[in-house]
């Protein structure tokens, strides 16, 4: 697809702006807001019918560390701590530019929005950083995440185009909040009064909004933060246009090379005075380029991203026509997630990601040859790299959670909920197995039945003393806090013993790219000679991952997509 037009063979635009942001997701919002605030006149340009991308179906939780959250909560960390941190995670890999430009202005755009925009945030003073014993690991205070917000409060125009919640992380289409929303559904499943209350309460308000405006109006997560930032922008006068593809860049092709506007797939131009922002979302979606860049992904059809389909790489094709590049040596090319495929009745599939369920005690993760593989209780990421790595060559990358009864009574076993919500539905079409005994489990889902339980065996006998002496599960402040603090002596533990037994088959799956165009601490995408081209910013799952590869917490696309979308839009106001 030819991606570039000359100025000088281009037809009179049929608009004038002052700045395109192409897509709608957290940066291309973030630079929207940003760059609107500084008196710009700004149009979003989405590619679907909807507006939000990923970040709509994600948990909305963002790593930003050193915000004015954490030193009201007496926590005042030096930066250098930051760095250590992430110096420790990344290595050699560590870029030292556009990490100290995301570590300066991530608590700065958290203010700025928190109290000048709509987008209110709910701070995550337990949420733990991944890898808890390396030198400047947090223990909380360093993740923010969006207050929940009614869609009854939003503007029409923004409603009627905000992205629903994701299906598969809802409870029959109602979003769920990580923290005391969550802990609240799970009391109910154990018959707790005050947990049997708020699921009660909850779903009722849901029920109400169903019957009313046949979507839940009750938003939270990623759709609570999409809708905060567009209604943001939508005070400051920004526009959008949904089911408008943008399929070329305008360059002045005589001089410098200057981005001058975009080409929509119907031949429509739009010129931009001062820049346009690539923020479509990356190309978790492409099948060539996984096929190209992913391990194990042979055809491109053995990896199932969260992300919508239209996450296809446009923003890194029109770079790389304008000069710009693709980052290279990234320990990984994706965000990776642990995803399970659910059928439904009416053909279709769903794809649900494995974030809580791992953590919980009393569920292990296993290979064909029934042997576990990895610290279960370990960030996503590390789950899927683990899998990548150990599954036996020779056959498809893939894994087993496997829980008993008591288990599945007590949480979900991925899509399949705990107590009360029976278990049937998930058991007659297949996404759940089920077996009296381990070896029964282990012969219908093809695996090696010794393995199974001899692994069973020897997990138990541990668990039963709180220990892991294998992969060190609930070494961690991480690991503990994603386990049940009801369960001792470790909350990561607990053995699997109480048949019937069951099984989900786990495969590997991605939140969005990590690989993308190389951009500076501005947010400016840089030509392949290594200068910024002139008129062109990017923001999100577009731009290359500043963390080279690496998940060090959970908020680590959405921290630095926040942040380098308010980044440009700064950069491209403060930009003659």
């Amino acid at each position: 697809m030819a991606m570039t037009h000359s100025a000088h063979a281009a037809t009179e635009a049929q608009e004038t702006v002052d700045v395109v942001v192409v897509g709608s997701g957290a940066g291309g919002l973030a630079a929207a807001v940003s760059a609107a605030e500084r008196g710009l006149r700004v149009l979003v340009l989405e590619k679907e019918d909807v507006i939000g991308g990923a970040t709509a179906r994600s948990g909305g939780w963002a790593w930003t560390p050193g915000t004015f959250f954490a030193r009201e909560d007496g926590v005042v960390e030096d930066p250098e701590e930051f760095r250590t941190y992430l110096r420790a995670v990344i290595g050699e890999r560590y870029q030292e530019e556009n990490i100290d430009a995301f570590l300066e202005a991530a608590p700065r755009m958290v203010d700025f929005f928190h109290h000048h925009t709509r987008l209110s945030f709910t701070p995550g003073a337990a949420i733990k950083d991944i890898y808890g014993t390396l030198p400047g690991a947090g223990t909380g205070h360093r993740s923010v995440g969006p207050d929940p917000l009614n869609a009854a409060e939003l503007p029409e125009e923004i409603r009627a185009i905000l992205a629903p919640q994701y299906y598969e992380t809802s409870f029959l289409g109602m979003g769920i909040m990580a923290g005391p929303d969550l802990m609240g559904f799970l009391a109910a499943s154990r018959l707790k009064p005050r947990g049997l209350i708020h699921a009660a309460r909850r779903v009722l308000r849901h029920a109400v909004d169903m019957l009313r405006y046949r979507r839940s109006y009750q938003l939270v997560n990623g759709t609570a933060l999409v809708g905060r930032l567009a209604w943001s922008a939508h005070d400051r006068g920004v526009r959008f246009r949904t089911g408008a593809p943008v399929t070329q860049l305008l360059l002045d092709e005589s001089g410098e090379g200057r981005v001058l506007g975009v080409r929509l797939a119907g031949g429509e131009e739009i010129r931009a005075r001062r820049g346009v922002v690539l923020a479509t979302g990356g190309f978790p979606a492409n099948q060539e380029l996984r096929k190209e860049l992913f391990p194990r992904t042979e055809t491109g059809e053995e990896h199932h991203t969260l992300a919508p389909d239209s996450a296809r790489g446009d923003g890194l094709a029109m770079a790389r026509q304008a000069g710009g590049q693709l980052s290279e040596g990234y320990s990984s090319p994706a965000a990776w997630c642990p995803v399970s495929l659910v059928p439904y009745l009416n053909g279709k599939t769903g794809v649900f990601p494995h974030i809580m369920d791992r953590a919980k005690p009393g569920s292990i993760g296993v290979l064909s040859t029934g042997r576990r593989f990895v610290n279960e209780a370990n960030g996503y990421h590390d789950y899927v790299s683990a899998m990548l790595a150990s599954a036996p060559e020779g056959e498809p990358a893939q894994s087993w959670q496997i829980a008993d009864s008591t288990f599945v009574r007590r949480y979900p076993l991925g899509m399949a909920k705990p107590f009360p919500i029976p278990l049937t539905p998930y058991l007659r079409s297949g996404y759940l197995v089920k077996g009296r005994t381990l070896r029964e489990l282990a012969e219908k889902c093809g695996i090696d039945p010794e393995g199974l339980e001899q692994t069973v065996r020897e997990f138990n006998a541990n668990a039963c003393r709180g220990e892991d002496p294998e992969f060190g599960r609930g070494s961690t402040p991480f690991n503990r806090y994603g386990g049940d603090a009801a369960t001792t002596p470790n909350p990561s533990l607990a053995p699997i013993e109480k048949g019937p037994f069951y099984a989900v088959r786990v495969l590997p799956g991605s939140f969005g790219t990590f690989a993308g165009i190389v951009a500076d601490g501005h947010a400016r995408v840089l030509h392949r000679d290594g200068h910024p081209i002139p008129g062109l910013w990017t923001a999100g799952n577009d731009r290359a991952s500043v963390m080279s590869g690496f998940y060090p917490a959970g908020g680590t696309n959405l921290g630095p997509a926040l942040t380098f979308g308010f980044v440009a839009g700064q950069d491209i106001a403060e930009t003659p």
